[in-house]
């Protein structure tokens, strides 16, 4: 073996203990943050949903601030990420500030892991070279979905054993996740002296692309905007505010979604390609009408009394938690639609960037809009009108025309390219 070969496979080891301690810190964290502001804080559901506002703004802001950091390049922006990752989560988990500081400390945690999301693909891709990229890529998407699983499982095992605890002094969840993006932070150093010191410097430079054409696709970027933030913040509040469920409760159905969607992957797939996308943004539209009537119709019931906490409505909530999760997936229907009608293949990135701004400014307004609706007229109204919201998609999905040689294009490459648009723009 020679020394760049060498040098290369421990860089590659120290990337894939790298996205393992992410995973694990994201998980430890991410996942238990709503039941932390219900039984810590005490939070409303108008605070619940106001609370996306420093969650969700540095999904607005990592891109520019990527775009202005770059001269520093990759590995060392991660450093820096992972460190504030690292900083706002274990001030949360050493004490209890006041509401208004733990904000403060949760923007620096999302601002880290923000910053992280645009840079995993790009650091990877550095690594692995052009021979069997694909392979080498899905290893690392593997570790971090694995490693993500892992972190669900030890929230349940933590909160149904009573080792984590919300009433404790110390929130031993959070100073383990930031324990873990300390790791990885150690690791993301050890990386640059390895091959960070001869990383080209990149630029980044903010392109959007607003044409006519792309209408269609502008509809359907905002409802999903809203689709997903009451799916991130509003479905699990049914569970907490209304079933009274614990973390290790949203942890276990975390998991059974994430263990279905491997399967509901390889078939989404074959759907596209035996039914065409038309038919699929039929389905996708439809999808989401469906799933948020049913959870008006459950979460008017759970709000009334007419349902108890009990037996079969809880179990159909659990189940429609799951198909939610699921549901998720189905983003790479608008990916494919996009490349469908693209003017020129080079609006393409431009455009999803466009997209998922779109999206991030309609879920900051629809999470603090829907945390009033919720408090002044009834949880179901929340889910009613995301609903509502959805027969737009079901307009594109009626209006849309798809030229025809855009039924063959492969979802591998339509995978690839939602991924990293999310991660360079989003997040979350």
């Amino acid at each position: 073996m020679t020394t760049d070969s060498a040098k290369l496979r421990k860089a590659i080891t120290i990337y894939l203990i790298v996205m393992a301690l992410v995973a694990l810190a994201n998980g430890l964290s991410n996942s238990v943050f709503s039941n932390y502001f219900k039984e810590v804080y005490k939070t409303t559901t108008f605070q619940r949903g106001a609370v996306e506002l420093p969650r969700e703004l540095p999904g607005m802001l990592c891109y520019l601030i990527i775009s202005s950091l770059s001269f520093m390049g990759d590995i060392r922006i991660s450093i820096i990420s992972q460190f504030l990752c690292a900083l706002g989560i274990i001030v949360l988990g050493l004490v209890t500030p006041v509401f208004g500081v733990m904000l403060i400390f949760l923007f620096i945690n999302s601002l880290g892991m923000h910053l992280f999301m645009p840079l995993t693909d790009s650091i990877a891709m550095s690594l692995i070279g052009k021979s069997d990229a694909g392979r080498k890529m899905g290893r690392f998407k593997g570790v971090s979905t694995a490693f993500s699983m892992l972190a669900s499982f030890l929230v349940f095992v933590g909160f149904r054993t009573g080792f984590f605890s919300f009433s404790a002094r110390f929130k031993t969840f959070f100073i383990i996740a930031g324990a873990c993006a300390l790791g990885a932070t150690a690791f993301l150093v050890a990386l640059y002296k390895i091959s960070g010191k001869d990383e080209p410097k990149t630029d980044r430079k903010v392109k959007f692309v607003l044409r006519r054409e792309y209408k269609y696709y502008y509809i359907i970027a905002i409802t999903w905007g809203v689709q997903k933030q009451i799916m991130a913040v509003f479905a699990p509040w049914v569970l907490i505010q209304l079933l009274f469920k614990g973390a290790d409760t949203i942890a276990i159905l975390g998991m059974a979604g994430a263990f279905a969607g491997i399967f509901f992957i390889p078939a989404l797939g074959r759907w596209i390609d035996r039914f065409g996308l038309k038919k699929m943004l039929y389905a996708d539209a439809l999808s989401f009408i469906v799933i948020y009537a049913a959870y008006g119709v459950l979460s008017a019931g759970f709000h009334s009394g007419r349902f108890q906490a009990v037996g079969i409505p809880v179990a159909l909530t659990f189940v429609l938690i799951i198909i939610d999760h699921m549901s998720m997936q189905m983003s790479i229907i608008r990916t494919l639609y996009l490349r469908a009608i693209a003017v020129s293949p080079s609006d393409i990135t431009p455009t999803l960037s466009m997209g998922i701004s779109m999206d991030h400014i309609v879920s900051i307004s629809s999470a603090v809009l829907g945390g009033m609706v919720w408090e002044a007229w009834g949880p179901q109204w929340v889910f009613f009108l995301a609903a509502s919201l959805s027969l737009a998609n079901l307009a594109v999905a009626k209006l849309a025309v798809i030229p025809s040689c855009a039924e063959d294009a492969p979802l591998e490459e339509a995978i690839t390219i939602e991924e990293t648009l999310e991660n360079e723009v989003h997040g979350g």
